[in-house]
């Protein structure tokens, strides 16, 4: 059984949950498959619409469950009652609201078929804003490359506990890329094959960006420490990750958590960390602060955590820490491949099924071509997709809060 996100870590924390003893490598079958409500839930000091992610545990075969039809809301215990909505696999806030200091937030669902669910009352830890994220260029386990830090400081020493997440932004340019493109045009006589159109391309194909958000579990205490102070090795980039080539962006959250949601991120931090948790880490199952109102004997999956969250965003280029060195290797081996356009299978360079099939499938895009003479054939200079046009992986949409 699995279940997706709590940062992508709850899949295998399923594989622990319900299972007592493990000797053999496949002893996890279908059959151990055992139903339960999963709730992600972060309540911000944040003004907007808040969302909240509810689905039920699933089978390994299976798809991801959204459990819809669900009655969620939020109350604080002024009474202030904020009810969501299920969008595009979320709940969210029908208004904008934020976790204040001082109050005191409950979660309660009733899911479709009228189980009721409770958490326990969450309040507001400590605001912390973020200082500053710096990336530098060090060496980290004999690789080097770029390492983000983000800094924090807590002067009255209260904040302690603090979750991370972070999403990445990346230009990426394709090297190979050609203002023209090949496209396929009907046979000249019919049973004959396709012919091959060079045409201008539309749109942007060179200048990608792409985004991503951390998948891990980060989390880190001071509690410890003799005063509050935080510099969190987030994100450490290798020199040679293409995602660093040109320009690149890092958002950074930070989250203040309370003593009781940094034990349950630490416990499935651990949990999930082995590489092989089938014949290794077997905990069991652990709860959160969610319960059934209906049978206190349910295992329900989650946390409903309120917390204050700090951002900031960083920019740098390759050449701001990298002065005059190559670029790393980009994301495909761009091997320009030679396409004769014949097919006399006496021919050896006659390649124009591969050619075909190549453009059809968009595997190779357009690089350059020329022509032999007695007999005339169009030879054409082919790339991997990617390399030529950087669409076939990324996306030409410039981000609203890109700078260059």
């Amino acid at each position: 059984m699995k279940i997706k996100s709590l940062n992508s870590i709850v899949p295998l924390l399923l594989l622990c949950l319900f299972i007592s003893s493990c000797t053999e490598q496949y002893a996890l079958q279908s059959n151990t498959f055992e139903d339960a409500l999963v709730v992600e839930a972060t309540i911000t000091n944040e003004l907007k619409k808040q969302e909240i992610k509810i689905t039920r545990t699933y089978r390994l075969e299976e798809e991801n469950t959204i459990e819809s039809g669900a009655n969620v809301i939020v109350t604080d215990n002024e009474n202030n009652q904020y009810t969501f909505e299920l969008k595009d696999s979320v709940y969210v806030s029908k208004t904008e609201f934020q976790a204040i200091p001082g109050r005191k937030y409950r979660l309660d669902i009733i899911t479709n078929d009228g189980k009721s669910y409770y958490s326990a009352s969450e309040t507001l830890p400590t605001v912390n804003e973020i200082q500053n994220v710096d990336a530098a260029v060090k060496t980290v386990d004999s690789q080097r490359g770029v390492q983000i830090t983000v800094n924090s400081f807590d002067p009255n020493n209260t904040s302690k506990y603090y979750r991370y997440e972070y999403e990445e932004t990346y230009k990426i340019v394709a090297p190979l890329w050609n203002q023209d493109k090949t496209i396929l045009l009907p046979p000249l006589q019919q049973g004959s094959h396709k012919e091959i159109g060079i045409v201008p391309r539309e749109g942007e194909s060179k200048t990608c960006y792409s985004t991503v958000k951390s998948k891990e579990i980060l989390i880190a205490s001071t509690n410890i420490l003799n005063e509050d102070r935080m510099a969190y090795p987030i994100r450490f980039i290798s020199d040679q990750n293409y995602i660093i080539s040109h320009r690149y962006s890092i958002l950074v959250k930070q989250y203040i958590q309370n003593l009781e949601s940094y034990t349950f991120y630490k416990t499935l931090k651990k949990t999930s960390g082995s590489d092989n948790i089938l014949s290794q880490n077997q905990p069991g199952f652990f709860y959160g602060n969610i319960r059934s109102s209906d049978n206190p004997n349910e295992k329900v999956i989650g946390f409903f955590d309120v917390s204050s969250v700090s951002s900031k965003r960083i920019f740098f280029n390759y050449a701001d820490l990298f002065p005059e060195e190559p670029l790393p290797p980009y994301v495909n081996n761009c091997e320009i491949k030679i396409l004769t356009f014949c097919f006399e299978s006496t021919n050896p360079d006659c390649r124009g099924g591969i050619l075909l099939s190549n453009i059809e499938s968009n595997q190779l895009v357009y690089r350059a071509s020329y022509q032999y003479s007695n007999p005339i054939y169009t030879t054409y200079e082919m790339v991997p997709a990617p390399c030529g046009d950087c669409t076939s992986f990324s996306s030409n949409v410039v981000p609203p809060f890109w700078t260059d």
